[in-house]
């Protein structure tokens, strides 16, 4: 990040200065990674029952927001530079953006060897890609300037990367505020889900009140009312709808309010339940 930053400046790049001080939110934003992963594989606690899961969806929320606002800074740099050109020592770019290049991708493989599927580690891969972006946004800069003397690729090339970057930032965020506001999960089809149950158990004659959510990146947590008939085993409907649950939803963590009769919560579901359980 200094030898970017001090580079960019003797070498007139914005590229370069860019990239460097992108890498200075990178260095939070790896650290809130790491700090993050490590306080989520805590146990679960009396203040904490769900345990600190839901951090690393925190902290990918924030370096999201973070990795927007240095895009958007980058672009508005990148304009006035298209405006306003001015002359690059295109060497001094070139060996600073290789030299960028390599630790970027060393540092994003030892990424990928990490967790795929944890959006913390995902939004970490994600600005170390954008460092390795610029990096090669720098060297192409760097020879174009270097043999053709076109100054304009330097800003020109910093929006490209800015384009590559913002649409998988955005996702990102809105992927954690999904998250963050108790969204179902994506994949669920909570209108599937009730007629499985309805379906694959004869004694459920009703499921509502169906509430799922994530509590952290992969993790899924539902809750939901079930009206049995009459006379039906509870504990063996219990046994057997956790038992679908877990086969065909992956959802592990269930609590499921079995009911014979009225719903409590809400009298439009009576009639339903009520007339399944009518002797004939």
């Amino acid at each position: 990040m200094l030898v970017e930053f001090i580079g960019g400046m003797l070498a007139g790049s914005l590229a370069l200065i860019a990239d460097a001080g992108h890498m200075l939110t990178d260095t939070a934003a790896l650290a809130l990674a790491w700090a993050a992963a490590r306080i989520a594989a805590r146990p679960a606690d009396t203040k904490r029952s769900f345990g600190y899961q839901r951090l690393r969806v925190l902290a990918a929320f924030v370096n999201g927001c973070a990795l927007l606002f240095i895009v958007a800074w980058i672009a508005l740099e990148a304009l006035e530079r298209l405006a306003n050109p001015v002359p690059v020592e295109a060497a001094t770019v070139f060996w600073i953006g290789t030299t960028g290049l390599v630790v970027n991708l060393i540092v994003f493989a030892l990424l990928r060897r990490g967790h795929k599927h944890d959006m913390n580690v995902a939004a970490a891969m994600l600005h170390v890609l954008g460092d390795l972006l610029g990096s090669v946004a720098a060297i192409i800069g760097a020879l174009t300037i270097y043999f053709f003397g076109w100054t304009r690729i330097d800003p020109l090339l910093s929006l490209i990367v800015c384009a590559l970057i913002v649409r998988s930032a955005i996702v990102l965020v809105r992927h954690s505020t999904h998250i963050l506001m108790e969204g179902s999960p994506d994949w669920l089809d909570v209108s599937e889900l009730r007629a499985t149950l309805e379906r694959r158990i004869p004694a459920i004659r009703d499921v509502h009140h169906v509430h799922a959510w994530l509590v952290g990146p992969q993790e899924t947590l539902l809750t939901m009312h079930a009206c049995v008939s009459a006379g039906a085993d509870h504990s063996a409907v219990l046994r057997e709808t956790k038992k679908v649950l877990a086969s065909q939803y992956g959802i592990t963590h269930a609590t499921i309010q079995l009911e014979v009769g009225e719903c409590v919560d809400d009298p439009r579901h009576e009639a339903r339940c009520v007339g399944s359980n009518v002797s004939p």
